[in-house]
């Protein structure tokens, strides 16, 4: 068996505002289970991962769901979050124990997200690059102006749509974060920051099924797909 040396952290301390409605977006069962179990028993049945910590909100870190811990308990942390994506990552990562040299990032939103695709994540990261999941846009994309007339259409042959997990090593996502608290960046996401330091990003495939639920409307859609794949 490869050493297991790679802590994951999974990051669902937002609020979820856009789902609306009092329960967090990123506890509200879908497949048959809470959103965020999905990918935390996903990450945690592969080899290499060492650990795997979960940021939550302040007002659940204390007293996470009794669900949370239908894993290996003790590879799981919880981490609090922080007023942006960039800080509770960073809280994430500080909380991850010392023998996890490899880290990737995912977003509990994402719960669908496959062993292959963080086979691949892993690999590059282990060849020396920063690395996200991503897959091709194939869609016509269309820029328009500010009265909602096409301006031009986008050459689609070069784009990719940026997924997670996203991987560094250990020392490099410590480094990005040092600095970026320094100069007091943030980004939607870790590759993005990296980028705003000008370190380079590889992509490696990711997977359609690993779509993002941000609406309402992406609960069913996101249904709907589990069972076509199941």
């Amino acid at each position: 068996m490869s050493e297991r040396n790679v802590g994951v952290v999974i990051v669902a301390g937002g609020s979820g505002s856009r789902v609306g409605g009092e329960e967090l977006k990123q506890f509200r069962w879908i497949a048959g289970k809470p959103m965020l179990l999905h990918s935390l028993q996903t990450f945690m049945a592969h080899p290499r991962v060492i650990a795997v910590v979960c940021v939550l909100p302040m007002r659940y870190a204390g007293d996470p769901p009794p669900w949370i811990f239908q894993c290996d308990v003790d590879r799981l942390l919880v981490s609090v979050g922080g007023r942006t994506r960039t800080e509770s990552v960073a809280n994430g990562i500080d909380d991850l124990v010392d023998e996890a040299q490899v880290v990737l990032i995912h977003d509990a939103a994402r719960p669908f997200v496959d062993t292959a695709t963080i086979d691949r994540v892993i690999a590059s990261v282990d060849a020396g690059h920063a690395t996200t999941a991503a897959v091709p846009v194939v869609d016509t994309l269309k820029e328009v102006d500010d009265d909602m007339r096409v301006a031009r259409t986008v050459d689609r042959a070069r784009l990719w749509r940026a997924q997670t997990p996203q991987g560094f090593t250990r020392e490099t996502i410590v480094r990005v974060h040092r600095e970026a608290r320094a100069r007091r960046l943030t980004a939607t996401d870790d590759a993005a920051l990296c980028e705003q330091l000008g370190i380079p990003v590889a992509v490696v495939r990711g997977d359609e099924r690993a779509m993002k639920i941000t609406e309402e409307a992406d609960f069913a859609r996101a249904e709907a797909l589990f069972t076509l794949s199941s």
